[in-house]
């Protein structure tokens, strides 16, 4: 385990920049963590990378670095290629603008250091028809509906030295098919019962910035209610690249 004062997290954060207030969120979210968790100032680093735009950095107890990168277009790989390759931490945690990690998760990580792959549970009721990712009862785990990069938290020496960072940029699913190449590579990997984070916790902080697959959701539960769909100005059209 790294030593009091070494960076021990790093938390890597794509973002449109059109979503300040969910960002805000997401960022808290990391302070709470941490402060939980006992870490000191320079245990933790957020690493933000805005997609072809500018962004303000939230303001938090915490060191926060903010990039603004060529616009990539790709859901966030782009973005989370480059952050990977600047994160010092010795453990990393992938957290969208979008997603909070619970306030219990960077402990419940710091008790599991020594494991290169932590495979947490995550909140998933404003996403899908379940309230919990990953299924760890039914086989394969390593499915593309099973899993979310907000699950895990990974040995950088694991994602980086031997699996070279983030790859598989043009092809779908390129979140799961890094997931898999992490499992295969990884030398230990444990499983947590317990739920780290929540999916889309901030989706409805910014109206005017749901990505197409928060829509896409949002416009599912209303049909199947019955009642008619809300107009894109109040559902929000997107006016910046979609990320994961």
């Amino acid at each position: 385990m790294a030593m009091d004062g070494d960076i021990l997290f790093s938390i890597v954060t794509p973002s449109t920049g059109n979503r300040p207030n969910a960002l805000r969120n997401a960022v808290d979210s990391v302070e709470r963590a941490a402060r939980f968790a006992g870490l000191e100032r320079r245990q933790v680093e957020i690493l933000i990378g805005f997609d072809g735009t500018r962004g303000c950095a939230p303001k938090c107890a915490y060191p926060v670095r903010t990039f603004s990168l060529p616009r990539d277009h790709n859901r966030g790989n782009g973005v989370r290629d480059t952050l990977l390759r600047l994160a010092g931490g010795d453990k990393i945690v992938f957290l969208d603008d979008d997603n909070v990690l619970k306030p219990n998760a960077l402990d419940l990580y710091r008790r599991h250091f020594d494991a290169e792959m932590v495979i947490g549970r995550i909140d998933t009721q404003l996403t899908l028809g379940q309230p919990m990712l990953p299924e760890f009862e039914r086989t394969p785990l390593f499915r593309p509906d099973n899993l979310d990069l907000l699950c895990l938290c990974l040995s950088r020496s694991l994602v980086m030295d031997r699996c070279g960072g983030w790859h598989h940029h043009g092809e779908p699913g390129s979140a799961f098919l890094n997931m898999r190449d992490w499992h295969r590579s990884a030398r230990s990997v444990t499983l947590l019962e317990e739920v780290v984070g929540i999916h889309d916790a901030g989706r409805s902080l910014d109206s005017s910035a749901l990505s197409s697959r928060q829509r896409a959701f949002l416009d599912g539960l209303i049909a199947r209610r019955g009642a008619p769909l809300a107009p894109p100005a109040v559902l929000g059209a997107r006016t910046g690249p979609v990320l994961a």
